[in-house]
């Protein structure tokens, strides 16, 4: 049977996120949102408490919490698996309670030290970002000798960490980073080479969605780049990617399964 390329609904509890900062910062809107997500036919739904757009200064643990745990309580009964993004052990710790599968974290460990202890005894889902730098710092003069040969050489550093923590690299997912202190063309690199991280036999979550890479090469404010974004979602699923995390959920579903049907046909009970 065919899998197909998941598609990761982003909601963001925050006034600052740099796409939808402020819309769905109380419960029912967040809840609100996260069900139209679901009847547009998200396979999870990512739910994040501070933004890490560049230049963004960390909230504190109180704050993240109070933002993202009610919304985790109220969201319980959901049809659809959900993540939280988080470096910080005590929200994930939190966060698991009400039934979240998957930690995301920008951090690969390194931020909060006790993370790692979490996840290996909770046995759930991980998705291992590349970052250089942290939020704040990340876009300021970011260098490579080679950005996918770095990356890759970075997942095999943390994987073996985590494994020396008792988490199986088969709870591992790996996402390279796009805009995570990469400059456009080494954002455009880790595209054109994404098959490159199948090296480690994990499956591959990309987030392009709206990010600044697509306006600067479109020229486009933050509004105005869903087709941006959707030609990379495209691109990934022809690629082989595992998943997309996207804002605009019903038009990324729709680039999916419209890519899908290209490859292998419209035979449904043939892709899951």
């Amino acid at each position: 049977m065919l899998k197909r390329t998941k598609v990761v609904g982003i909601l963001n509890i925050t006034p600052d996120s740099f796409y939808d900062g402020g819309h769905y910062f109380s419960i029912e809107k967040a809840y609100t949102h996260a069900i139209q997500m679901v009847k547009d036919g998200c396979d999870w739904i990512d739910i994040g408490g501070e933004s890490t757009r560049p230049g963004s200064e960390p909230v504190g643990v109180e704050e993240e919490q109070k933002r993202i745990l009610p919304v985790l309580e109220k969201l319980q009964g959901v049809s659809v698996p959900r993540s939280v993004d988080t470096y910080r052990a005590d929200t994930a710790r939190k966060s698991l309670k009400y039934g979240v599968s998957m930690i995301n974290d920008v951090s690969a460990f390194r931020m909060d030290p006790e993370l790692v202890e979490v996840v290996a005894e909770a046995r759930c889902e991980y998705i291992l970002m590349h970052m250089q730098g942290t939020p704040k710092t990340m876009q300021v003069e970011p260098r490579y000798r080679d950005v996918v040969s770095d990356i890759c050489s970075f997942f095999e550093e943390r994987l073996n960490f985590a494994e020396k923590h008792g988490i199986s690299r088969s709870k591992i997912w790996l996402d390279p980073g796009f805009g995570f202190g990469k400059t456009v063309e080494q954002n455009l690199t880790l595209l054109r080479r994404i098959k490159e991280f199948f090296q480690f036999g994990l499956p591959i979550l990309i987030g392009t969605s709206n990010k600044s890479t697509i306006g600067k090469v479109l020229d486009l404010p933050v509004d105005q780049r869903i087709e941006g974004t959707l030609a990379t979602v495209a691109w990934a699923v022809f690629q082989g990617v595992h998943a997309v995390r996207v804002h605009q959920v019903k038009e990324t579903v729709r680039v999916v399964r419209m890519s899908e049907a290209i490859m292998y046909g419209i035979e449904k009970d043939k892709v899951l």
